[in-house]
This record gives C-alpha cells, sequence and structure tokens, in this order.
C-alpha cells in the first residue's frame, strides 16, 4: 500500500478484538495504522494520552485511516497497574477540559446512572434471566439515584492492563484504545482498575495517589459501576458464543452481589 508517492508500505495486522489495526513497515520506518478509530484521536495524541498521530487520511470508500508512531515498547503487567503513573495519567484523563470539549462537540452526550440501568436491564431482556443478573439488575436500578454525580468527565470505560503501554525507556505511559470512551462518572474507570488490580486493603492509599478520599459514597459509586461493567462484559462475551467468558464474568457478579449488600448496609 503506497501511503507516500515514494515509498511502498507494507500492512500486517497489529491483533485487537476488531481487526482494524495494522502495523505498516517500509525498510527501517514502522508506523500504527487504523481503520476508522475515535475521532478526537488528535486530541489524545496533543495531551499526550496516545502515541504521537501523524496523519489521517480518508479513502475512496469513505473509512478513515489514521497513522501513528509505532512505539516500541510493552504493555503494563497486571501488577504494575497500582503504580503512580497510572493514577497520574488517569486524573490527568479525567480533569482534562480539551478531551471534554471535543467529546462535546462530537455529540457525546453525559450518561447517568439511570440510563446504565435502564441499557442494562434492555440488553437483558431475552437472555434467561438467572438469580444472579436478576439481584445485579435490582441493585443497579434501585441505587442509581444514590450513585449519580453532577461532575462527569471523559472515561476511557475499558482500563485493562492490555490499554495501558509503556515505552521503551519507561518514561512514558499511554492509555490506547478508545473506541468505547463516555462522558460518565470517573467511577467507572476507577471501579475496574482498583477491584481487578488492586488489593482492598490498598485501595485508600491508591485512591491519595489520584487525588480522592475513599468514603462511603465513593464506595457505593465504585461497586455499583462495577456491577454495570460486569454486566456488559458479561453481555458481550454472550453475544460472541464465548460461553466459558461469559461464565467467569458471571461468577464476578455472584461476588460482586455479596459484596454490594455490605456497601449500602
Amino acid at each position: 500500500m503506497r501511503f507516500f508517492d515514494s515509498e511502498e508500505w507494507v500492512l500486517s495486522s497489529a491483533g485487537g478484538m476488531t481487526g482494524e489495526a495494522y502495523m505498516a513497515e517500509s525498510g527501517e520506518n514502522k508506523l500504527f495504522i487504523k481503520r476508522n478509530s475515535s475521532p478526537f484521536l488528535a486530541v489524545l495524541s496533543a495531551e499526550g494520552i496516545v502515541p504521537k498521530l501523524l496523519w489521517a487520511r480518508r479513502l475512496d470508500n469513505g473509512d478513515v485511516l489514521t497513522a501513528q508512531k509505532w512505539m516500541s515498547g510493552r504493555v503494563l503487567k497486571p501488577e504494575e497497574m497500582k503504580s503512580a503513573k497510572v493514577a497520574e495519567l488517569l486524573k490527568k484523563i479525567h480533569t482534562s477540559d480539551p478531551l471534554l470539549f471535543m467529546m462535546k462537540r462530537l455529540g457525546k452526550e453525559p450518561v447517568s446512572t439511570v440510563q446504565i440501568a435502564e441499557s442494562l436491564a434492555s440488553q437483558a431482556d431475552g437472555r434467561g434471566q438467572v438469580q444472579v443478573l436478576r439481584t445485579s439488575l435490582m441493585f443497579l436500578q434501585k441505587y442509581a439515584d444514590r450513585a449519580e454525580v453532577s461532575k462527569k468527565a471523559v472515561c476511557h470505560s475499558d482500563v485493562n492492563h492490555n490499554n495501558w503501554l509503556l515505552n521503551k525507556d519507561e518514561d512514558s505511559l499511554y492509555l490506547v484504545d478508545w473506541d468505547q470512551a463516555v462522558i460518565a462518572d470517573p467511577a467507572m474507570d476507577l471501579a475496574m482498575l482498583l477491584y481487578w488490580y488492586v488489593e482492598e486493603d490498598n485501595w485508600e492509599n491508591w485512591l491519595a495517589l489520584y487525588g480522592l478520599t475513599l468514603d462511603d459514597s465513593l464506595q457505593l459509586r465504585l461497586v455499583w459501576h462495577m456491577i454495570a461493567m460486569t454486566l456488559r462484559f458479561m453481555f458481550w462475551h454472550q453475544e460472541h458464543a464465548e460461553a466459558k467468558k461469559m461464565i467467569l464474568f458471571e461468577k464476578d457478579l455472584l461476588w460482586l452481589n455479596e459484596y454490594a449488600g455490605k456497601v449500602v448496609h
């Protein structure tokens, strides 16, 4: 494929669930190419949240290709997710006015807990609601108002360790794959990070790095959004016929439902 008149580039898959990401090589030069990536990639690049955006081009079929500097590095290990660097970058994202401004310009509206609960209840229709699913949905609906906050931020919504990239020199950290970004309570991102990667007795210390105090209100918001996110992942794996992974998330729900009962009493 030709990106420039003078160079021939060879594309190979760069992985990812959508199959829309590629590595482009021409001699010693390497680019990360993605088809129809998030429209606010330019702002993410300018803020230093993703590797540098080099160009964007529209194809004849209407698709848009973006090219970013290929970063030699690695994804974070699960045990590295509790680091201060992660807390600092997530705080930067959640307090970024340029990101929030661009999301709103793209027509994104803030998402409320009531909207999330209603959407998940709608998705649950026809799935054969076992008790664990009913319990989770009832919790989300019952405590949606108490878990709501007025101040929303840009949330990545999938802060899995595989989406965090550390460069070769280990002095620059990036959060990639922004296709599912929303404007919501920052607890949406914090919940997944804390529940999956940080021991509970260290939550207060990690949140202090981020700039928050762990109180009863935040505890409720965290478990509320963790249940919602677990349901979302469970439905996704069910839709993609990945039964084993769906069952794992169903088991997570069992534990979360019990834990949520302790949080609200």
